[in-house]
């Protein structure tokens, strides 16, 4: 006989999962790759022309982080400074926040640090903000060095990688880190 609706095992052998949402935001200069490491992230692709976002684009992905599945709830903000004043309605309430700038365009790492002041001071007092050296691919054409940018990081209580949006490097394990 059947029993509809038990909802699973009762002998206790199946492990609980719980689950965690988190809102993840995030910032970052035009043209650094926000939007192609979200793309690498969620759907394992890059695209060479990545179209420049307007506003904000929105994605899901959830992981498994031992016995807990994480929901990331991704809003990929637009890197132009006309859409700067938009940024506040994204980042409020997130849990988490990747900064990214591009290492070979030191400007964009002066900018980072900008978005990391604003999220100190205005976004959530526990926020996880985590800072992305992206297009590391491009490491012969780079102008920020590991170290800058590793002690700022360290500095200011912030996770650090390098990534890349190109070649998948360290996308998946930042995510991670952040889930945990």
């Amino acid at each position: 006989m059947s029993s509809r609706g038990s909802g699973g095992r009762t002998n206790g052998t199946l492990p609980q999962t719980k689950i965690c949402q988190f809102k993840l935001v995030l910032l970052g200069d035009m043209a650094v790759g926000k939007s192609s490491l979200v793309l690498r992230f969620v759907k394992g692709q890059f695209d060479e022309f990545q179209e420049t976002t307007i506003g904000a684009a929105f994605l899901a992905q959830s992981v498994c982080l031992d016995d807990t599945t994480v929901k990331f709830e991704i809003w990929d903000t637009a890197g132009q400074e006309r859409y700067h004043s938009l940024a506040p309605m994204y980042y409020r309430g997130a849990q988490a926040a990747i900064v990214v700038f591009d290492i070979t365009k030191p400007e964009t790492f002066e900018r980072a640090k900008a978005w990391v002041k604003e999220l100190q001071r205005q976004a959530s007092p526990n926020i996880v903000i985590a800072l992305a050296g992206n297009k590391a691919d491009l490491a012969e054409r780079r102008l920020v060095e590991y170290e800058e940018a590793q002690t700022y990081a360290e500095d200011t209580g912030l996770l650090f990688m390098e990534t890349s949006a190109k070649t998948a490097m360290n996308v998946n394990e930042l995510f991670l880190a952040i889930g945990e």
